[in-house]
């Protein structure tokens, strides 16, 4: 069902692309772009349309919280896209800027494989529900069903 949903991760250093990737691939999940350059984000998006995306924040010219505000004006109000933050920056208000800003989920790095293996599950099991639940119902009749966004 999720073995095929597509991954869009965004991290500046390129051995935790290496290890996210590689990750994934141990699950089965090989329908995954990565990419250091987060200024290509939108683009990327745009072009592979993802059912996850993995972002990290702190990043040289372009922030993952400047990603979090592009991907928050393009992803439609009444679509369910989530978004993975991982960050060496375990701050309260880090996490509470990503997750205002759209990310559904928030890890620290160090990264315990496990625990984030367990949550893009979750994740993409999520999105699979979704786009099952949009197969069924009116886009108008799912609006009613998201909070709004600010």
């Amino acid at each position: 069902m999720t073995a095929d949903m597509r991954i869009l991760i965004i991290d500046d250093q390129r051995p935790n692309l290496d290890l996210m990737e590689q990750l994934l691939a141990r699950e089965g999940l090989h329908n995954v772009l990565g990419s250091t350059q987060p200024l290509r984000t939108l683009e990327l998006f745009n072009s592979f349309e993802p059912d996850l995306v993995i972002l990290d924040l702190h990043m040289p010219e372009f922030d993952g919280f400047a990603v979090l505000e592009q991907l928050n004006r393009r992803i439609p109000a009444n679509d369910y896209l989530p978004i993975l933050v991982l960050t060496a920056d375990a701050t309260r208000e880090t996490r509470l800027r990503a997750l205002a800003l759209g990310a559904r989920d928030f890890i620290s790095k160090p990264l315990d494989a496990l625990e984030t293996l367990l949550r893009i599950w979750n994740l993409l099991e999520t999105r699979a529900l979704y786009k099952t639940l949009r197969t069924l119902v009116p886009p108008e009749h799912i609006e009613l069903l998201r909070p709004a966004r600010t």
